[in-house]
């Protein structure tokens, strides 16, 4: 996987919205920060846009995208929130400068959308809170993960001990993302390899029966049965049926890769909570799952 570099303070961020709309004032707070750490921030042009529940057209969002790809003055672009739209405008992004000049990209939810297309394209990329969050949970531990990422500075994740952890040890690439978008990625071109890789998922707002009907997907699509460990992250927010699925969002986790033998860590901090740790995808890490705690650990000697 190739690498970005890190940058450096001064350094200009791009912030896009490739989904759901917003009110201007909700990314304020987070283009106060982003600038606190010592970068310039330019917001794309259309970037306040409405249009039903998009901000903006699709032309208008892709443009804007577009436009900071192409610009090598913009050395990251942060995705402001989520929601709905990115797979919309997808296909119609042009990744030719991007190629010779690559940059930090960085979002969830929605955005696995984007940062799955750049990881089956080999560019790693960031999974991070957002601009648009920052105001609304200003979780500091979270925040600051992702200028501590964009500026290199890759320290350890410790995750309390979870009853449902399976211990072990596994070296590899993190793939992942939202779960939901995940599997609505299968068979595109957007489509993720696991195969020796640690994958990473998350969800929220999901019913509990479909929350099964994905593991089963991604089981059956041969995306569970070759992966180095995984880690799965926040499910909030879920809901169930009146007649009860008879599991927690965990337990079908766990039931789902029951067979295999590699390790898995439960309750990692990334997601849609407040504590939303910033990593890179397509980088290699060391995953501890052990007695006390889960210790997820940036590989520094591995070179993409």
């Amino acid at each position: 996987m190739k690498k970005p570099d890190f940058l450096k303070v001064g350094d200009i961020v791009g912030i896009v919205a490739t989904a759901k709309n917003f009110l201007p004032e909700e990314l304020n707070a987070g283009i106060e920060i982003i600038k606190s750490w010592g970068f310039e921030v330019r917001v794309g042009k259309n970037c306040n846009n409405h249009y039903n529940q998009f901000a903006g057209t699709d032309e208008e969002r892709f443009s804007d995208l577009q436009d900071f790809l192409d610009d090598q003055e913009v050395k990251a672009i942060i995705c402001a929130r989520g929601g709905y739209g990115t797979s919309r405008i997808i296909d119609n992004i042009s990744f030719s400068v991007f190629e010779t000049h690559p940059k930090w990209i960085a979002g969830f939810s929605d955005v696995t959308v984007l940062l799955s297309h750049l990881n089956s394209l080999g560019f790693q990329s960031i999974h991070s809170s957002m601009p648009v969050v920052f105001g609304k949970n200003l979780n500091r531990p979270s925040i600051n993960s992702l200028r501590d990422t964009l500026l290199g500075k890759l320290g350890p994740f410790h995750c309390p001990y979870h009853e449902l952890n399976r211990m072990g040890y596994a070296e590899g690439e993190i793939v992942g993302g939202n779960l939901s978008i995940l599997v609505s990625l299968i068979g595109t071109k957007s489509d993720i390899s696991t195969q020796d890789k640690i994958l990473f998922i998350e969800d929220v707002g999901e019913n509990l029966y479909r929350i099964d009907r994905m593991m089963v997907q991604l089981k059956r699509a041969g995306k569970l049965d070759k992966l180095k460990g995984l880690i799965v992250g926040h499910f909030n927010d879920m809901s169930d049926n009146i007649v009860p699925f008879g599991k927690s969002a965990f337990e079908i986790i766990e039931d789902a890769v029951k067979e295999y033998e590699y390790p898995v860590g439960f309750n990692f901090p990334a997601g849609h909570e407040a504590d939303n740790r910033a990593f890179i995808l397509g980088a290699k890490y060391n995953l501890i799952v052990e007695s006390k705690e889960t210790v997820l650990t940036y590989n520094v000697n591995y070179s993409s």
